[in-house]
């Protein structure tokens, strides 16, 4: 937590306990951190940028507003990497946010700080933002759940550009049944957004394990390299899925194209951002934002349109894919929390990792899919530290997805392991 507003929560909580619950408060006095990414009217949102160090905005973002209208304590702003680029929430306003399972080790990214807040108790549910991975990322390195929801569920007011299926907000917790209770309040359409969404469905169901089909993607196909103490934890899941009635098979869905398609929609997308303010004042971005800001500049707007394209087709895959199989299991992050002094691992199971996105391909290729995605707690290394399961389904099937993300953790109980605090 990089700012708490203890005043402000004390104030929210006597006006809840004046009023009561009501079935219209479905958050009623649950405490929640709000990534310092999402805009909260008159509590300091810097982006994790020294740009913004003292920024206090005027309004909340619509999924804030939402929150806070169902009876949501904020109890204040979690830590994210500079303008939330990159797995590993460090910035040079608040530092590095630690892992809590083990202090020496990253809480991932960029919704490092949500993370690390829900492991240690400190909030009852957060908010997160997900482009290649920082609702999955960091829920895996810190043992709790975060949910890439379809795009559009959610609506993304805030976004520059609404249609692009890249970037999402989504729901963090430590339970399936938290990440649901939030979801559905985030979830639904608005006037704002003037798109087609998806909906989220009944909730609180159980998916039955016994016939499910399920495809495990270890490797994604052979297309990522991924730490053998990973695997480990990772195929000792699998095999309990197996004992329990599931079908499940080795099969990956397409992903050719997608990791240099996903770079050049996100570079286009950085460069439009921040580009000029990058120009006026270069000191205020750190390197690796840079070096996405220029990659930016060297496409054409070719490039962009064939990477757009490139995207669709793998959503048609995928949506093919996904009525072959109920689920597609896969790792959430290629590596257990590294060290807290490095910036990226340059090296996964042997192999280099040029760039500081190159890592995180378990979850940047599936970001390209235009589907859900959840982490969810699957086991612990020998050293004790978390490694989360990423689980897909088809477009639209989020109420579905939780469903068997909720009978898979009922079996394990591994989201109920604290950190020692």
């Amino acid at each position: 937590m990089v700012t708490v507003d203890a005043e402000g929560a004390l104030a929210r909580a006597r006006e809840l306990d004046a009023h009561g619950p009501s079935a219209d408060l479905p958050l009623f006095g649950l405490p929640v951190g709000i990534k310092d990414t999402h805009t909260t009217g008159g509590l300091r949102t810097t982006y994790g940028s020294v740009r913004h160090s003292e920024h206090v905005p005027d309004h909340d973002a619509l999924h804030v507003e939402r929150m806070r209208a169902a009876g949501a304590i904020v109890i204040g702003k979690t830590n994210v990497p500079e303008y939330a680029a990159g797995s590993h929430s460090v910035n040079r306003v608040f530092g590095a946010t630690r892992n809590p399972y083990a202090l020496d080790r990253s809480a991932g990214g960029s919704s490092g700080g949500a993370a690390a807040a829900l492991a240690a108790r400190q909030v009852a549910l957060a908010d997160g933002s997900d482009m290649g991975g920082s609702l999955r990322n960091p829920a895996s390195f810190c043992n709790v759940v975060g949910l890439r929801p379809s795009p559009g569920l959610v609506p993304p007011s805030e976004a520059s550009n609404f249609l692009t299926p890249l970037t999402t907000v989504g729901p963090m917790g430590r339970t399936v049944d938290d990440v649901e209770l939030l979801l559905s309040v985030i979830g639904r359409p608005h006037t704002r957004t003037p798109v087609a969404a998806p909906q989220l469905g009944e909730p609180g169901r159980h998916v039955p394990l016994v016939g499910l089909r399920v495809a495990w993607a270890p490797d994604l196909g052979g297309r990522i390299p991924v730490e053998p103490d990973v695997l480990r934890v990772l195929e000792s899941m699998v095999a309990l899925l197996d004992d329990n009635g599931a079908h499940v098979s080795l099969a990956s869905p397409e992903l050719d194209g997608a990791t240099e398609a996903f770079m050049k929609l996100r570079a286009a997308e950085f460069e439009s951002e921040w580009g000029e303010a990058a120009d006026a004042d270069p000191e205020d971005f750190n390197e690796l934002l840079t070096w996405n800001i220029r990659l930016g500049r060297t496409l054409s707007g070719r490039d962009i349109m064939r990477a757009q394209e490139r995207q669709s087709q793998l959503m048609r895959e995928a949506t093919r894919f996904l009525t072959e199989y109920d689920v597609l299991l896969a790792p959430a992050a290629t590596t257990a929390p590294f060290p807290i002094d490095w910036d990226y691992p340059r090296s996964v199971a042997g192999e280099a990792q040029d760039t500081y996105l190159d890592w995180m391909r378990a979850a940047t290729m599936i970001t390209m899919l235009g589907t859900p995605a959840l982490s969810l707690p699957a086991g612990f290394t020998d050293d004790g530290l978390p490694i989360g399961v990423q689980m897909v389904s088809a477009f639209g099937s989020d109420a579905r997805l939780l469903g068997t993300a909720r009978t898979f953790e009922s079996l394990t109980g591994y989201s109920s392991h604290k950190p020692t605090l």
